[in-house]
């Protein structure tokens, strides 16, 4: 099974509900789908809001958009969590116009950055679910921003079975820039999966963005420029590096295959760290 999928380093308006940059993702939907993406993937917190409180979501706008366009579409927004906090939320909208599901941000703990650092503007509250979600041409897990610096989200999501994981960012990444690069690669390889990454860019001229896809065996498209990147992903592949046996010699693969069933040894994880695990 193979799938198209875009992520999109979008051109970011900094406002309070995201209205202007819902009606650009609209373009971008259109712009992808016409390149054959089956599935459009936009940064954290694009098209918003930014702001609490939060009076606006763009899930039914988009959802109209995703089933005109018969695309999976994955969008950032916040949504009130109740006691004045507020969620960092990855909405993963059907080709149907279908709410797949949502994803929460998990890590780390609030109160966090959103609370202090602009663009964001509100009193962030971690949620306690990390979801897989059932399409039909495999299984998808999304993480957000940061959060690739944990890397047992990304290996929960693989042993539960995800083939393409991603990541959308919110803004660039200033110093971080070659290590966080590495990270998204570094997750894909460790895991034998897909890793697909993108951030907001609010200032072109003064900004790297970081638009990439990794599989386990190479990097597949990189850009630090704003626009739609389109990438076909073999999950067959995956499949076969999954269920390939580690071995000597090299067998033409790039990468160790086998990771998830033949390195792993859970029973030693939880003697070492006991309650820490």
């Amino acid at each position: 099974m193979k799938v198209r999928v875009a992520v999109v380093q979008t051109l970011t308006v900094r406002e309070s509900e995201g209205r202007t940059n819902t009606a650009r993702a609209f373009e971008y939907i259109d712009e992808a789908a016409e390149r054959g993406a089956q599935v459009v993937c936009f940064p954290e917190s694009y098209p918003g809001p930014w702001q609490a409180p939060i009076k606006y979501s763009p899930f039914q706008e988009l959802s109209k958009k995703a089933k005109e366009k018969e695309v999976y579409v994955i969008a950032g927004s916040a949504e009130d969590a109740g006691d004045k906090r507020v969620h960092a939320t990855l909405l993963f909208i059907g080709p149907k116009g279908e709410l797949v599901g949502t994803y929460r941000r998990t890590t780390p703990a609030g109160p966090w950055i959103y609370a202090n650092e602009p663009p964001w503007s509100y009193n962030y509250k971690e949620a306690n679910d990390i979801p897989i979600f059932e399409t039909e041409f495999g299984k998808v897990g999304l993480l957000m921003c940061s959060e690739v610096y944990v890397p047992e989200l990304s290996r929960i999501l693989a042993i539960r079975g995800a083939e393409i994981v991603f990541m959308p960012a919110g803004t660039p990444k200033g110093r971080l820039w070659h290590t966080w690069k590495n990270l998204i690669w570094s997750r894909a390889i460790e895991n034998l999966m897909y890793t697909a990454t993108c951030q907001n860019i609010f200032d072109p001229q003064k900004e790297d963005g970081l638009a990439m896809v990794a599989g386990p065996e190479e990097i597949v498209l990189e850009s630090k420029q704003p626009g739609i990147f389109v990438a076909e992903l073999d999950l067959d592949r995956i499949q076969w590096l999954r269920e390939t046996s580690d071995g000597f010699p090299d067998q033409g693969w790039r990468t160790k295959p086998g990771v998830l069933k033949e390195w792993r040894r859970p029973e030693l994880y939880r003697k070492v760290l006991g309650q820490h695990w």
